[in-house]
């Protein structure tokens, strides 16, 4: 995949976009669908903009694949590792509820890998050769998505 699309927000996308096909042509509407995808959506937006901001707040980047100017420990990220991450998933999940898209839920695993393996991996590689013991310490402490 060019480089220059290979970014989180178009893996969520195009997930999100087949999560949308698949609740169009298979619908399981529940009455709890949407206030529950509504409730998710919303926790997902500010968990992405809280971590982004604390990432901000610390001068570091929140692009992938950039060195980190900084190893960013408290807030969002006593959670998760990777609460942007994990924002996007909560995001998924609640946009495939809203849609009637139960059908399409285990994409959320699949679109959970493919991060992980994509940009995840990675970006705890970097960490770990950057901050050395202080990221292992972290990361042994505080799981990679929840």
């Amino acid at each position: 995949m060019a480089k220059e699309i290979d970014f989180p927000p178009v893996w969520l996308a195009g997930f999100a976009a087949l999560g949308g096909v698949i609740g169009r042509v298979w619908p399981v509407p529940t009455l709890i669908n949407h206030p529950l995808g509504l409730v998710l959506i919303f926790l997902g937006l500010a968990l992405m903009i809280v971590a982004a901001a604390q990432m901000v707040s610390a001068r570091t980047s929140v692009i992938p694949r950039r060195d980190p100017e900084a190893l960013v420990m408290n807030g969002a990220f006593r959670l998760s590792r990777n609460p942007i991450y994990l924002g996007d998933a909560m995001l998924l999940t609640g946009l495939y509820l809203s849609w009637d898209a139960l059908i399409a839920l285990p994409l959320v695993a699949v679109f959970m890998r493919v991060i992980t393996r994509r940009f995840i991996q990675g970006e705890e590689a970097r960490l770990s050769h950057l901050y050395g013991e202080d990221y292992d310490s972290y990361a042994a402490q505080v799981r990679r998505w929840l």
